[in-house]
């Protein structure tokens, strides 16, 4: 794998991944940014909801369930001091679909964070990393609401 980050100006920077796709990052306003682009810390935190997502959605399609939609919402603490690395990651899941079994969901996600994703299993060698997910039942409005672990 690889990647190459180029400075444009100022704070903000283009990053390309060897898969030849780009994106804008930039610093906050009060350390020279122009808040054109995510924060590098925000990109970290969207590649682990990314790479969990990936993984809970291709366990649950082989387990023949019918989910038609999927959103992982992640919330981080960072340490106040420099290294300011993440301390707390909380990676909640909001899964709708139809007849969604809540054990095999809770079973996927258990997988990802334990066996599967690597950004996860990376960023719990320096964060406390927990999960809790929803179910939305198409059917049946909200049929499961698991408790954050």
């Amino acid at each position: 794998m690889k990647a190459r980050v180029k400075w444009i100006e100022g704070a903000a920077m283009l990053g390309e991944a060897g898969s030849g796709h780009a994106i804008v990052m930039d610093g906050p306003p009060d350390l020279g940014g122009r808040n054109i682009g995510v924060r590098p810390m925000e990109m970290l935190l969207m590649g682990l909801g990314g790479c969990t997502q990936f993984d809970v959605l291709l366990i649950l399609r082989k387990a023949r369930q019918a989910v038609t939609d999927c959103v992982v919402e992640l919330t981080a603490e960072r340490a106040e001091t420099d290294p300011k690395v993440f301390t707390a990651i909380h990676v909640h899941f909001i899964l709708t679909g139809r007849g969604l079994d809540p054990q095999r969901v809770e079973r996927a996600i258990k997988l990802s964070a334990e066996k599967y994703c690597s950004a996860s299993i990376m960023l719990g060698a320096t964060a406390t990393v927990t999960h809790d997910f929803e179910v939305r039942d198409l059917d049946a409005g909200l049929a499961s609401v698991e408790p954050e672990r």
